[in-house]
């Protein structure tokens, strides 16, 4: 009796891990990601049936190889959902790793107030980078230069100051992260593929792009004005205020991130 209690319990903590692991994948990418980790339980469960339930001891160890190497494989391609993950247990929040208290991170009007921002700053040919966060998770050390930490509300005026061309802040990235900008004049690594076609900023926005998947980078050329938007390390342009907003609007909607601090406000948790 007590060897079957010991069976049902690691029944259920295997299945609790698989829900955390699925749970925690959200963001952009999610049915790529959780196909990838449901075909990895399979595969764990396919090796425990060979070795623990049926006599394929040698089938049973040739899996076991495989879920390693493809464990080592996932762990490299879902790093920042894991690290998500680890700061949860670490930090203790059990309703927000169960998925309870997940909130829309952006706000209906976060779409309206970047895109109206764009189109300004387009018709004056003033050059722009605004990084949208999706549920990276990015950090400091992913950043040549993490910048200067804000932790402001995310609004038309700031963003124009930020990129004013009198602004020490205008050279750099603004990060926004759900309804705040957390930082500026942020150093984003460029693109591995360097083409004299796109400047600086450009670059930039593919460099970080293709680096996270779940993170959008918008940019507004200083030469022509021109209006891009970066994703998975593909620029589409030109494009107009009205359709980057349609963009931005349509990514935002799959976004339910937890309501955790900004990396401004942890910069400062961390100081104190």
């Amino acid at each position: 009796m007590v060897w079957w209690l010991f069976k049902a319990l690691d029944v259920f903590l295997a299945c609790l891990l698989g829900f955390l692991v699925l749970n925690r994948t959200g963001g952009r990418g999610i049915r790529t990601q959780q196909g990838l980790i449901r075909g990895y339980l399979l595969l764990i469960l396919a090796g425990w049936l060979a070795q623990q339930q049926l006599p394929f001891l040698l089938t049973g160890r040739l899996i076991q190889a495989m879920v390693l190497v493809c464990g080592l494989a996932l762990a490299f391609l879902l790093q920042s959902d894991l690290r998500r993950l680890l700061d949860l247990l670490g930090s203790g929040r059990w309703g927000q790793l169960l998925g309870r208290g997940r909130k829309n991170f952006y706000g209906e009007d976060a779409a309206s107030l970047i895109s109206e921002a764009a189109g300004r700053m387009s018709q004056s040919r003033r050059g722009a980078l605004i990084l949208l966060d999706l549920g990276s998770d990015l950090q400091d050390d992913d950043f040549l230069t993490p910048g200067i930490p804000m932790d402001a509300v995310l609004s038309i005026e700031l963003l124009l100051n930020i990129f004013s061309v009198n602004s020490p802040l205008h050279d750099g990235a603004a990060v926004v992260r759900g309804k705040r900008i957390v930082s500026a004049a942020v150093i984003l690594p460029l693109a591995r593929q360097r083409t004299s076609r796109f400047g600086t900023r450009h670059l930039a926005a593919v460099g970080i792009t293709e680096r996270f998947d779940q993170c959008l980078c918008v940019v507004v050329s200083e030469e022509t004005g021109t209006i891009s938007l970066a994703q998975r390390g593909h620029l589409e342009r030109p494009i107009t205020s009205n359709r980057l907003k349609e963009l931005l609007g349509t990514a935002m909607e799959s976004v339910a991130w937890d309501p955790v601090e900004s990396t401004a406000a942890r910069r400062s948790h961390n100081a104190s």
